[in-house]
């Protein structure tokens, strides 16, 4: 297939194109810096430079026959002011809505389009286990959720299958949450986040591209797909396995009211509890490299 990526040269992107690569697939990336995006991907990727505009990725679209949406700025690390609110709106619902436009003018179109979103779309809901059919949250993060999905999901009046990616805290080298949270753990100053109890839903990186890849070829696939290991996790059970994996204690707590200090409404993404489970790449038989957290540290951090 010729596989058209949004969203290329970030954590998730890099490894898409490394696994559809290897897989025989094209590659098409649009991205914002070519020489950058090609030091990153290699030079058997073709770019397209989002600044030549809507029309280039009509073009663009017309010979692709499937398309993968990852672009969206962080959600953690700053506050939640209205500025902030608005670049992460328009990072995913804005861009989202003018990738759909462009699939309703191409001729022809793409056959599938995988869209990205997150278990943040169920909002915070303590032990509930949450399968692809529960209901909504309604906090910010959930909001944001349910408009980008919404905007991806007009695509299907262009007859194009659509399938929302609901990814939870995606593990793996050289970036992502981990990245973020080895240095105080490897000074043995790591620990659960807030009370530890919440569940803490997560997927190897492996695991998560090559779930994109085979819902991209797959039909039996449309809709929202929880992306998150079987293994249920809380977050002091994530941190015991980090601090085993580095050989480290793990024991000293990151209070919840000091996070709420830093990060304000944003410092929900850290403390909410989603006991998200992957019910339909169960149901269509997906098997996982990774369903054990200790086995996926182990690989991660060697």
């Amino acid at each position: 297939m010729r596989v058209l990526i949004i969203g290329a040269t970030g954590f998730i992107g890099r490894a898409l194109v490394a696994r559809l690569r290897r897989d025989g697939h094209t590659i098409v990336a649009s991205v914002r810096s070519e020489s950058r995006a090609r030091s990153m991907l290699g030079g058997d990727v073709e770019l397209l430079a989002a600044a030549r505009g809507a029309d280039a990725l009509v073009a663009a679209l017309a010979t692709s026959d499937a398309v993968v949406n990852l672009a969206g700025e962080a959600i953690v690390g700053k506050r939640w002011t209205p500025s902030r609110r608005r670049v992460l709106e328009e990072s995913r619902v804005g861009v989202t809505r003018e990738l759909v436009r462009a699939i309703a003018a191409a001729t022809p179109r793409p056959r599938v389009l995988a869209s990205g979103s997150a278990v943040g779309w169920y909002g915070d809901r303590a032990d509930e286990r949450l399968t692809e059919a529960s209901s909504p949250g309604d906090d910010f993060l959930a909001r944001l959720c349910r408009d980008w999905e919404a905007a991806a999901t007009a695509a299907e009046q262009s007859a194009v299958r659509v399938v929302l990616l609901r990814t939870s805290i995606v593990l793996g080298r050289n970036g992502g949450a981990l990245a973020q949270m080895m240095p105080p753990f490897r000074l043995g100053l790591g620990g659960p986040i807030g009370n530890g109890r919440q569940y803490f839903p997560w997927i190897h990186l492996h695991d998560h591209v090559a779930a994109v890849a085979t819902m991209i070829a797959d039909e039996r696939y449309h809709g929202p797909v929880n992306l998150v290991a079987p293994h249920e996790t809380s977050s002091r059970m994530f941190a015991a396995a980090l601090g085993r994996a580095l050989h480290r204690p793990a024991v000293l707590p990151t209070p919840a009211f000091a996070l709420r200090v830093i990060f304000g409404e944003a410092s929900t993404t850290l403390l909410a509890s989603q006991r998200a489970v992957p019910a339909v790449l169960n149901a269509h038989g997906f098997t996982f490299a990774f369903t054990d957290l200790d086995a996926a540290l182990a690989d991660i951090v060697r």
